[in-house]
């Protein structure tokens, strides 16, 4: 087929609507279309590919039965948006995904009225879809609710909550179960669509509530056997028992690469009245891309990429990442102590813990998608005397910050947490970012907070991690490569509470948190050059702070800057209430706060929000010139006297 036919029907998408009147045949070619233009978009902006590979027909399929947007779709997390973008509206940006001032890589309510709810995190969609349900039921609004959420997301016990909320309300609520973690041989396919059109049907449910009806007024024992007889049937021929205890009419599961089988049941699902349904499609992650049907992962997350050879286009890099460092650093110490155990929620490779999980198989458990569950899974590890290391994206550590609280800190149990991903990740937008973890566990009595300058301090923060059982503790890191600094051959184990001094000097202390502090010591040269001395100290943590050093630097100079990658309410606030608490702003002491601004950035480089936020040398120097007023001239007081020996 030429190409010229090939980008014929896509090219006459200029609305969702026009996809309603296509054929079942010009649906498939539809489908191959949105398939070679999703793979032409992503090898060149990279991003999550393999997810939307696998739900192309059923997002025709559901853009050609429902009436989007006033039907609302919900896809859950988001990844496996991108086919759902192509076809409402956003074709001619598909290639800015990602990008500054382009399209989220996830759905986003401010970018189309076809994203009626934004989603980053997983397991959402079904609380949201009921909410909406239930609001347009208020509103007498006649309108069909449909969520995807894939089989990963449904580890998460939200759905389930969600999921009895409906159940128990009879709501309207379609629930499209994508699952791409099995396969179906062809005659079983076959079959399970057949039984899926069957039980969807107008007939069936009419007869299947007729039956109901007449049970209900013979004996009580014939009626509950009756009911059991004609669970176990279902249960036995199209699953979803499970789904039916929660009040869901379960549908499936079909084949969902094969419109025949889509679009009779998706109609048979949206004439229905009642609800709510559980739909079950199984889809292949990947799907029509050899490259991705191959690798490992399905090609979850890529870089830019060749799309004859699949390779991927990766920048070259001079340093290991945080996370490999993370990995190495823990591995060793496992090496050493055989009660070190790592935990993780769905994200062994992300989180560098599938290295780990290879050499101690034993020693490593992925919990599903379920962050409160990993935290308390974790607490009850340290109660039976283990030293257990929580990897998780700072992100997705919120979720869990009940269990942080109550099942970990208030117990003072020693959990050690490795916070991934912590400040701006770039690409993946505002949803991911870590920017929060510093303000709420700060807040927290008992935990012990660290972040490391660099990929060597990494090292030793692990090593501290894992010699510490007085309590919890943890430790930030961000995404990306290290600083390319030179690694010890072990980590050393360091004194909790205490910084350390790595350029000495008398009138301006510049005093970071985490990796900015080699931003700190190049703006430091530039305020030299300015006529400016400047020390530059490296705190190490949060909590415990490093009182002697803070003072230290608030007597012995005449302006105090904190840096630190995180909101308001983190760092700098604690820094500033023992300044204040302690009388260190009496004397005439400038001080000021650079963090990230009190507000959600869209998807950039780190780059470009390290600039934006003013966390690089040139606006660090920026800030502090600004501070001074014209003419003002600082005189250095006493050269500063820390036991905190210059590093």
């Amino acid at each position: 087929m030429s190409n010229k036919l090939t980008n014929n029907l896509l090219d006459r998408v200029s609305d969702p609507k026009i996809i309603r009147s296509f054929s079942r045949k010009e649906l498939e070619q539809l489908a191959k279309e949105v398939r070679q233009e999703l793979i032409d978009a992503v090898s060149i902006t990279g991003g999550h590919l393999g997810a939307g590979l696998g739900v192309v027909e059923l997002s025709v399929a559901i853009h050609h039965i429902f009436d989007t947007p006033n039907d609302r779709l919900i896809w859950d997390v988001g990844h496996q948006s991108y086919p759902h973008k192509i076809l409402t509206k956003r074709r001619d940006k598909i290639r800015t995904l990602r990008k500054r001032g382009g399209l989220s890589g996830f759905t986003n309510r401010s970018e189309s009225e076809y994203d009626p709810f934004g989603a980053g995190h997983s397991s959402t969609s079904i609380s949201a879809g009921l909410g909406m349900a239930v609001g347009s039921e208020l509103n007498q609004e006649k309108r069909n609710i449909i969520a995807v959420i894939g089989d990963g997301a449904m580890s998460a016990g939200m759905a389930y909550e969600a999921m009895n909320n409906a159940g128990a309300m009879d709501a309207r609520l379609i629930v499209i179960l994508n699952d791409n973690d099995m396969s179906i041989a062809p005659p079983t396919g076959a079959m399970s669509a057949y039984l899926a059109r069957l039980v969807s049907s107008r007939t069936y449910r009419s007869v299947r509530r007729a039956a109901k009806n007449i049970t209900k007024k013979l004996p009580s024992f014939i009626h509950e056997k009756a009911r059991r007889t004609e669970e176990f049937a279902r249960g036995f021929f199209a699953g979803g028992t499970l789904f039916e205890e929660l009040g869901f009419y379960y549908v499936g599961p079909v084949d969902g690469h094969n419109l025949d089988h889509l679009l009779p049941i998706l109609r048979n699902v949206r004439d229905s009245n009642g609800g709510p349904f559980l739909v079950h499609v199984v889809t292949q992650k990947g799907k029509g891309y050899e490259p991705a049907e191959k690798a490992k992962d399905k090609y979850h997350g890529v870089e830019k990429f060749n799309i004859i050879t699949g390779a991927q286009n990766k920048p070259p890099s001079n340093a290991p990442s945080f996370t490999s460092i993370f990995s190495s650093s823990l591995i060793a110490e496992a090496e050493r102590d055989e009660k070190i155990i790592a935990v993780h929620a769905a994200m062994p490779s992300g989180t560098g813990l599938d290295k780990f999980a290879d050499i101690f198989p034993k020693r490593c458990f992925d919990v599903g998608i379920a962050e409160q569950h990993a935290v308390t899974f974790a607490a009850g590890l340290a109660c039976e005397g283990l030293k257990p290391f929580v990897a998780i994206y700072s992100t997705f550590l919120q979720r869990a910050y009940d269990q942080i609280i109550h099942d970990v800190a208030l117990q003072n149990l020693p959990v050690r947490f490795a916070i991934d991903r912590a400040g701006f990740v770039g690409a993946d937008g505002p949803t991911h970012a870590g920017n929060y973890d510093n303000a709420f566990l700060g807040a927290i009595p008992n935990m012990v907070l660290m972040a490391p300058a660099d990929e060597a301090e990494l090292t030793h923060m692990v090593a501290t991690a894992a010699a510490f059982n007085e309590g919890p503790i943890a430790f930030r890191y961000p995404r990306g490569e290290g600083k390319g600094v030179e690694l010890p051959k072990a980590g050393e184990i360091l004194t909790i509470g205490k910084g350390r001094i790595i350029l000495e000097g008398s009138t301006i202390a510049l005093l970071s948190y985490g990796a900015h502090l080699d931003e700190c010591i190049r703006a430091a040269k530039i305020l030299a050059s300015f006529g400016f001395s400047c020390t530059v100290a490296d705190a190490r943590f949060l909590k415990p702070l490093d009182e002697e050093l803070v003072a230290n630097l608030a007597k012995n100079h005449q302006l105090l800057v904190t840096i630190e990658e995180g909101s308001i309410g983190g760092f700098a606030s604690h820094i500033g209430a023992f300044l204040a608490n302690n009388g260190l702003l009496d004397n005439g002491l400038k001080f000021r706060q650079i963090f990230i601004p009190d507000r959600f950035y869209e998807q950039a480089t780190q780059k470009e929000l390290y600039a934006e936020a003013k966390l690089d040398a040139k606006n660090i120097v920026a800030t502090i010139l600004k501070t001074i007023k014209p003419g003002e001239k600082l005189e250095p007081l006493v050269n500063i006297s820390n036991s905190s020996k210059p590093a």
